[in-house]
């Protein structure tokens, strides 16, 4: 059984930072694509990151491009959404998502394993 837990979500001001977390336990995961979502209030789910567990390659959306970035430490089976910058349409509640591939997808079904979210609020 996959579990995934995230923490590190809160409230911050416009141009500030956040490092979000994701445990994952349940499985080895070296063979397993993770992903960060967010859902805004009346939104649909959206892609923000993705990373392949090995080797490694990252990927963005537009939107975050340049400010935020993923990372994996494999000895801890966490993976890191740091998040710089940070402006008031970041506000969402933060996915953590797995799926066992070696491609990455944007498409949020395709991934079958999810966290229960954390907050994070961005003020003006």
């Amino acid at each position: 059984q996959v579990q995934l837990v995230e923490s590190g979500g809160g409230l911050v001001q416009a141009g500030g930072s956040l490092r979000l977390s994701c445990a994952a336990s349940g499985r080895t995961f070296s063979n397993y694509v993770m992903g960060w979502f967010r859902q805004a209030p009346g939104k649909a789910r959206a892609f923000v990151a993705a990373i392949t567990w090995t080797p490694g390659r990252t990927y963005y959306a537009d939107s975050v491009k340049g400010r935020f970035t993923i990372s994996r430490d494999n000895a801890k089976n966490t993976v890191y959404l740091q998040m710089n910058s940070l402006k008031p349409e970041d506000t969402a509640v933060y996915y953590c998502a797995a799926r066992y591939s070696s491609a990455t997808s944007y498409y949020a079904p395709d991934y079958p394993y999810w966290g229960q979210g954390t907050q994070v609020t961005v003020s003006s």
